[in-house]
């Protein structure tokens, strides 16, 4: 692996670090500037919204500007920006936009690696890289469970952001110093935004893309914090634990779902049956949730174990894109993709407040079954 891909992968770890780390410090931001439930499904849909906003310009930054700028300063500035205020904040809505600022700062780490593989490695081995870098940056998703309760207990939620606000500002610098840019495409026509939109073997696909993702963020990235606190009486360090369970199946799910294209000479059909699969046991967590933590924390496992297919969701939607429109394809796919995520943690904030946790969980298969009834019509293709 090239030493920038390498270097973009680290930030990835930050970015699903960032993503994820909110449910480990339910009760501590409660205790100590007032943050609830609902703030922080707000604050984790701002993380998710400003993202997803964020893939348009990132997508035609990656195009005109290459990898190494784009990646680099949105880094420095909102990720080492945006940590170091939620490090200082003293309300729930500073921590709001604390997060947004993260979340500029996140948005193109993952897509500057994905546009790297798509110019740079033969386009059949796309699905496997990408499930590789998944795979990788899921430590931050692990970093942000358990090693995170015990560093708020050792350290202070305060000095562990202001930690990783540091660890932000030195990557993002690497980034600036190391990330070489592919080649410009020769003699290729100048693409837009709405030329990809033309692509016909995008349209059936997106609508899974936007929700697919959205049990398993919404999930490990909310409300398993509520969840196992309310539901069981867990403290942080239950959670932590309960969430790392639920962090390491979804690195093991990465690593399984990365070669099954090859495997078995289909991407549409390995997308239904994850996606079948976890509207069942999403369904099952809603109607008759275990009575037990453990048998909970084993569900929802699952639940992020059968979601982990999003590099086989790309690679589907890449295998449409020609090479000049690589860059805004696979951005507008994130879009989707984080957007959907971002979406449904604003919307479960209110249903969650209305209701608990069970329309929580209804909501999200309903909506994941509607994608899929629609995905179920697009056309499969292997490179």
């Amino acid at each position: 692996m090239r030493i920038d891909l390498f270097l973009l992968v680290i930030a990835y770890v930050l970015s699903q670090f960032f993503r994820s780390f909110l449910p480990v410090l339910t009760n501590v931001l409660e205790t100590d500037i007032g943050a609830d439930a609902a703030d922080l499904s707000l604050a984790s849909g701002m993380w998710f919204l400003v993202f997803a906003a964020m893939q348009i310009p990132v997508g035609w930054a990656l195009d005109q500007l290459g990898p190494r700028r784009t990646s680099g300063w949105l880094l420095l500035i909102g990720g080492g920006g945006g940590a170091a205020l939620f490090a200082l904040a003293q309300a729930p809505w500073q921590i709001v936009v604390a997060m947004g600022l993260i979340g500029v700062g996140c948005s193109p780490v993952l897509m500057a690696s994905y546009y790297i593989l798509a110019r740079v490695y033969p386009a059949a081995m796309f699905a496997t890289f990408a499930a590789l870098i998944i795979a990788f940056g899921q430590a931050g998703n692990l970093a942000g469970s358990l090693p995170l309760a015990l560093a708020v207990e050792l350290l202070g939620w305060r000095l562990s952001l202001g930690v990783l606000a540091l660890a932000s500002v030195l990557v993002a610098l690497l980034l600036l110093r190391l990330v070489i840019d592919p080649p410009p495409v020769q003699d290729a026509p100048r693409g837009s935004l709405l030329d990809v939109l033309k692509i016909r073997g995008l349209w059936l696909i997106l609508p899974l893309t936007m929700v697919n993702y959205a049990p398993a963020a919404g999930m490990r990235g909310m409300w398993a914090g509520p969840f196992f606190a309310e539901t069981y009486g867990a403290d942080a360090r239950l959670i932590g634990y309960a969430t790392l369970i639920m962090a390491t199946a979804m690195i093991l799910g990465t690593f399984v779902y990365g070669p099954l294209d090859r495997i078995f000479g289909t991407r549409k059909w390995i997308n239904v049956t994850g996606a079948t699969i976890s509207v069942g046991l999403v369904c099952w967590l809603a109607v008759a949730p275990p009575s037990g933590l453990w048998y909970a924390a084993a569900l929802f496992a699952v639940i992020g174990m059968v979601l982990s297919n999003y590099p086989m969701l790309m690679a589907h939607g890449r295998a449409f894109l020609p090479p000049h429109l690589v860059g805004r394809g696979v951005t507008l796919m994130n879009l989707f993709s984080i957007g959907g995520a971002g979406l449904a943690q604003v919307i479960t904030g209110p249903i969650y407040a209305g209701g608990g946790f069970v329309p929580v969980f209804l909501f999200y298969a309903g909506a994941q079954s509607i994608g899929l009834l629609i995905y179920l019509m697009s056309r499969d293709r292997m490179d």
